[in-house]
């Protein structure tokens, strides 16, 4: 496929902001066009005017949301709820909201379940992009219908193919850290501006033969703040530091917060992880993958940095699948050993036995530990 048109690209995003807002998209795709609200806040002005509208609304959601509610759809699908009008914020909450069930899950009386078209899998997609819960509002669009902005289905679900297209290095600049006075900081980014990632380059990896190199995904809560819910600031400053010992390598920095779902929704999950659930569980109910992370991107930055072989620092097997997959010769996996903590004892638990990373260091002492959890 051909990348989309600009003035596509800039809908999309501008298409993403009215919807955080609360405001109303209509997205459109080979003669069928709905428009779209955002189910959050679930106590919006708008919210109780959609349920009630003519014969009620449609919920869409993702099938990992909708398997969540017990119901027996394809994880990767878009569902349909169609919304008996008298259901109300509170019913619908108990559909899409953040917390735990309070009570049976399944549909309420008078909702009909389908699965979704093109044109209303892209609306959720939407809602996912725009940082909120991957669920949103529906009606049929009449030849009056009015919208704050209008959006092409296929422009929304190409929006990650033609960002990656378009990824640019922007501008480099020397930034001297506390592990290395040898660093250069390059920052990425789309033709949208939707996407932006950064290199932190010690010396010059270029010339190795295969340089380290690590993907770290931005953790704000471990990198910022040094939480001990995840492991994430320790081996961010393990790269680094392992990097300046040999004198070069690049760390990738990749703005996909909490796996991918954004640090509101992460927030979310931990909110979840403390009522019981594990990382997996929480990013599912929510109704997100277990990990929403892309990197073919990062694959395209080492492509423009010259480098094609690497070392690469990680525990994570799907990262090294993700670049094989997108032609980058990985000759050796270095692992990531950082010291564990009683808050995230569990978390590391988790990844070893859902996610597959290769932790078999820590043994037995991280199974079925009942400490905290985290999602960093």
């Amino acid at each position: 496929m051909t990348p989309i048109a600009r003035g596509s690209r800039a809908r999309v995003v501008a298409a993403e902001r009215v919807l955080s807002g609360g405001g109303t998209c209509l997205v459109h795709h080979d003669g069928q066009a709905i428009l779209v609200h955002a189910v959050e806040p679930l106590d919006g002005p708008g919210l109780a005017e959609w349920l009630a509208g003519g014969a009620g609304a449609t919920l869409l959601l993702t099938g990992t949301r909708a398997q969540a509610l017990g119901l027996a759809v394809p994880a990767a699908s878009c569902c349909a709820l169609e919304l008996d009008p008298a259901i109300g914020p509170t019913g619908l909450a108990s559909l899409v909201g953040p917390g735990l069930p309070s009570g049976p899950r399944g549909l309420p009386e008078g909702c009909r379940l389908r699965l979704g078209s093109t044109v209303e899998e892209a609306a959720v997609d939407l809602a996912k992009r725009a940082g909120l819960i991957p669920a949103v509002l529906a009606r049929p669009a009449g030849p009056e219908a009015r919208a704050d902005v209008s959006v092409e289905a296929e422009a929304i679900l190409a929006r990650s193919r033609d960002d990656l297209a378009t990824l640019r290095p922007l501008v480099e600049a020397r930034l001297p850290i506390a592990a290395t006075e040898h660093g250069r900081l390059v920052l990425f980014r789309s033709a949208s501006g939707a996407v932006e990632h950064l290199a932190f380059l010690v010396g010059e990896p270029a010339a190795e033969p295969a340089p380290l190199v690590r993907l770290h995904s931005e953790c704000f809560t471990g990198d910022v703040f040094g939480s001990l819910r995840c492991d994430c600031g320790p081996q961010l400053e393990a790269a680094l530091a392992q990097m300046a010992e040999e004198g070069a390598g690049v760390l990738l920095y990749l703005r996909q917060e909490g796996r991918g779902i954004g640090l509101l929704n992460k927030l979310r999950a931990y909110r979840l992880q403390d009522q019981g659930l594990d990382t997996v569980d929480a990013n599912t109910h929510l109704g997100f993958l277990p990990d929403e992370r892309d990197y073919a991107f990062a694959a395209q930055m080492l492509r423009t940095l010259g480098i094609q072989r690497l070392r690469l620092i990680t525990n994570n097997p799907e990262k090294l699948e993700a670049l094989a997959r997108h032609r980058v010769e990985i000759v050796e996996r270095v692992p990531s050993s950082v010291p564990a903590n009683r808050h995230n004892l569990f978390y590391l638990e988790t990844k070893a036995r859902r996610s597959g990373h290769l932790l078999r260091a820590f043994g037995a002492g991280l199974g079925g530990v009942p400490a905290g959890r985290g999602t960093g």
